[in-house]
């Protein structure tokens, strides 16, 4: 499914057709990129495995996080997991390109990522960060949802690798995502 745009307006469409393939396919494991929490929320009770990766602490402003205690506690209550940790593509090598600028390897991978779509470049992070704090099961297909900015509009089947093996990582199918 391509959408005609990108955005939020696509989220429960997205979501739609990510159960719709999960029931499908038989894929029991979801993580979904999620800052608030609210796209998270509604996908809970919906798959066996259900894990949220919100944006790392700092990612807005020094010492914060977008994704509120209350929100967070919800979500646990959820039996929702909760992934909060320093983003894969981007982490401290943005830091030492912000710092003495230039493009380095892991800025050049997503940024080729985003060749497919922003949401396409968040599904690989979220999938491969989510596997190497060990909530998704190593070598299977999972899926992954993502977004260009709030929402989701992308979501993909994908087996992650590990970041210490990152082209190890399979895209193989794209359920959705922005023309």
């Amino acid at each position: 499914m391509y959408w005609k745009t990108s955005g939020p307006a696509n989220t429960l469409g997205t979501i739609k057709l990510a159960l719709e393939t999960a029931t499908t396919k038989n894929i029991k494991d979801i993580v979904v990129a999620s800052c608030s929490g609210q796209t998270a929320l509604l996908l809970a009770g919906k798959t066996s495995n259900l894990v949220c990766v919100s944006h790392a602490q700092g990612f807005v402003d020094p010492g914060t996080n977008e994704m509120s205690e209350t929100m967070r506690s919800d979500l646990i209550t959820k039996e929702i997991k909760v992934l909060t940790t320093t983003h894969l593509l981007s982490g401290a090598e943005r830091g030492i390109s912000r710092k003495f600028g230039g493009a380095y390897p892991i800025e050049i991978m997503a940024h080729t990522l985003r060749m497919l779509g922003q949401g396409v470049k968040v599904c690989v992070e979220i999938a491969v960060m989510a596997l190497d704090a060990g909530l998704v099961p190593f070598g299977k297909e999972i899926i992954a949802i993502g977004g260009s900015s709030k929402g989701a509009d992308t979501a993909v089947i994908i087996r992650p690798g590990h970041a210490s093996n990152i082209f190890d990582t399979y895209i193989s199918e794209i359920i959705c995502k922005p023309k």
